[in-house]
């Protein structure tokens, strides 16, 4: 199961990142590739340290070389590798993955009959993974007991709607602000991207207006806008299903120079089964259906499953050594796995595969001699030839016999 797995993987250009970048100087046997396919294998089985990784393997010795690996890595290797070779090395080999498979893995809207709007969204937002120590990154906040503060590393990430994993992707410390991941220039006309309040920025709006881009976000509570226009549209129960109100932000960074932005605020009720709620979004989209900014915005939620996705299905509350480089690394493993996983889970037709049920079956079957789409599209085929088995009378033999 994991030779087919990591056949998606391109044995040369691993290699070749690691010689660019130069990590692989005075690198006698544990080179980049067997680097990649040890920690591929932990992350997949869900290892939490280096003994178990190195425990782990010595009894699939013999299947672990038809892959590659030619020695297995005591633990003071596979740590020095962690701390020297660069993260660098796993971050192009993801983002190289992620070119290669992004059109298989894109959803065909006119099978799913998604709204025209859905191939062009993109949707923004970060992600918080704790650490124990402050040192290396710093965190956030304070223990409301204690008051000790744990560090933290903040993965800002953007998602390409009808992808579901990263296409890009940056690592900070958590006291960071997520703003500075919004960047205009990165986007292209007719791009729509959905982001949360953290990421208000009025200059920012303001170039992706003049760039044709539309974003759809959470308004803040503490902002101050003039009202242009304000428009109620009721139900046919005389309820309020939705409002529009067109307002203009303006902002003075300085005596010199202020910034004046058009938009629409749409606030509708969120009703939910323990409350209902009213709800204000602010696009720079005039046009649009209230509807639709709406819509778009809840398919934000599409990233936190994401997020939710990654933290439950692979390890990230522990981590395999100590230093910044260690802890990136095994982050961009952790998402090389989650992409070869949903290529597997995208080409198996015949059955449909929530992601954790995947993630669980490959885990047990790793190491099993056994084909992987044929598996995977029918794993009930051997229990039920058993059972047909079972069903046929017993042979009866003569006292001859």
């Amino acid at each position: 199961m994991y030779g087919q797995l990591i056949d998606l993987l391109d044995k040369r250009k691993v290699l070749e990142f690691g010689k660019n970048i130069g990590s692989e100087k005075y690198v006698k046997s544990f080179d980049a590739w067997q680097h990649l396919l040890v920690m591929l294998y932990a992350v997949i089985k869900r290892l939490d340290s280096l003994r178990e990784i190195s425990a782990s393997m010595y009894p699939e010795a013999h299947k672990l070389a038809h892959i590659g690996i030619t020695a297995l890595p005591r633990r003071s290797t596979l740590s020095d590798a962690n701390a020297r070779r660069s993260e660098q090395v796993f971050e192009k080999t993801y983002r190289d993955l992620y070119q290669t498979y992004k059109d298989e893995l894109s959803s065909d809207s006119r099978k799913l009959q998604t709204p025209k709007w859905f191939s062009k969204l993109q949707i923004i937002d970060s992600t918080t993974i704790s650490l124990f120590s402050n040192l290396i990154f710093k965190g956030v906040g304070r223990h409301p007991k204690t008051g000790k503060k744990k560090g933290g590393i903040k993965a800002h990430t953007i998602i390409h709607a009808n992808e579901g994993v990263p296409s890009d992707i940056k690592f900070t410390s958590a006291a960071t602000n997520d703003s500075f991941m919004l960047q205009p220039s990165q986007y292209s006309k007719g791009d729509i991207v959905a982001l949360d309040r953290a990421y208000i920025d009025y200059e920012k709006f303001e170039t992706l207006t003049k760039n044709g881009v539309t974003y759809v976000t959470k308004l803040k509570k503490n902002l101050r806008y003039t009202v242009q226009k304000d428009i109620m549209y009721m139900n046919d129960e005389g309820q309020m299903a939705y409002r529009e109100q067109y307002v203009t932000f303006t902002k003075e960074e300085n005596k010199e120079k202020a910034i004046t932005h058009h938009a629409k605020i749409v606030t509708y009720v969120d009703i939910k089964k323990t409350r209902t709620k009213l709800i204000h979004l602010l696009t720079n989209d005039m046009e649009m259906d209230a509807k639709d900014v709406v819509d778009i915005y809840r398919k934000r939620w599409e990233i936190e499953l994401l997020f939710k996705q990654l933290k439950q299905n692979f390890p990230l509350r522990y981590f395999y050594g100590e230093s910044a480089n260690a802890i990136k690394i095994q982050i961009w493993v952790t998402l090389i796995a989650n992409l070869l996983l949903m290529v597997v889970q995208k080409r198996v037709r015949n059955r449909s595969w929530s992601f954790s049920g995947l993630a669980t079956i490959i885990r047990i079957t790793l190491m099993y001699y056994i084909n992987c789409y044929s598996f995977l599209n029918n794993p009930d085929k051997d229990w039920e030839k058993l059972i047909e088995q079972t069903k046929e009378p017993p042979i009866q033999l003569s006292l001859f016999d």
